[in-house]
């Protein structure tokens, strides 16, 4: 794909939802349908036909990001929010010259198709989540990269991403949005990934 853009998985969070004694990085190690969690989302990408690129973890990276052909950035301070990753994803894809698509980690449930989608629009462009609000999956163009590396705490680039003109809303799949917090969501994804 000419220019293409620079694929990131945040993959910092402390999972604190998740367990409140596992370490960093341990929740996307955790099986889901025969494969760590984290694994589900570089599947996808590698089944859209997309380039590996970057995976933001903590200073604990999980273990499936090892062997994922991915570059592991760290963001030194998880604990501060996604805000941080997304900011730390921005400044590679800047340093690049490219446009970045964020991705999540924790978002097993992500379709090869939608990724294609995503990736080969010409603009900015988000995921249209159930309240209407643009959020990641999102791809955001090189010209508002400065901004988004100067992103912070927990709210990520949705509220860059709602302030911008022009801003193509795509609509996910029905169950596509599915992340998982808890241990409950993980058994719940587990089987609906699980084949039959």
């Amino acid at each position: 794909m000419a220019n293409a853009p620079l694929l990131a998985v945040l993959a910092a969070g402390l999972g604190s939802r998740y367990a409140k004694r596992l370490e960093t990085g341990r929740k996307l190690d955790a099986d889901c349908a025969g494969k760590p969690l984290g694994q589900w989302v570089l599947d996808a990408v590698a089944a859209a036909g997309l380039a590996p690129g970057v995976l933001v973890s903590g200073p604990i990276p999980p273990t499936f990001a090892a062997a994922s052909g991915w570059r592991v950035l760290t963001n030194p301070q998880p604990q501060d929010g996604l805000g941080g990753s997304a900011a730390i994803a921005a400044a590679e894809a800047l340093a690049q010259g490219r446009d970045l698509v964020l991705l999540l980690a924790d978002m097993p449930m992500i379709t090869p198709d939608f990724l294609t989608d995503l990736a080969t629009q010409l603009g900015a462009a988000a995921t249209r989540h159930p309240d209407g609000r643009p959020g990641v999956p999102a791809r955001l163009p090189l010209a508002i990269l400065p901004q988004a590396a100067g992103l912070g705490g927990d709210r990520g680039a949705g509220a860059l991403l709602a302030g911008l003109a022009g801003l193509t809303l795509l609509n996910p799949p029905p169950g596509m949005l599915d992340d998982v917090d808890t241990a409950e969501d993980l058994a719940k994804v587990a089987a609906l990934l699980r084949p039959a």
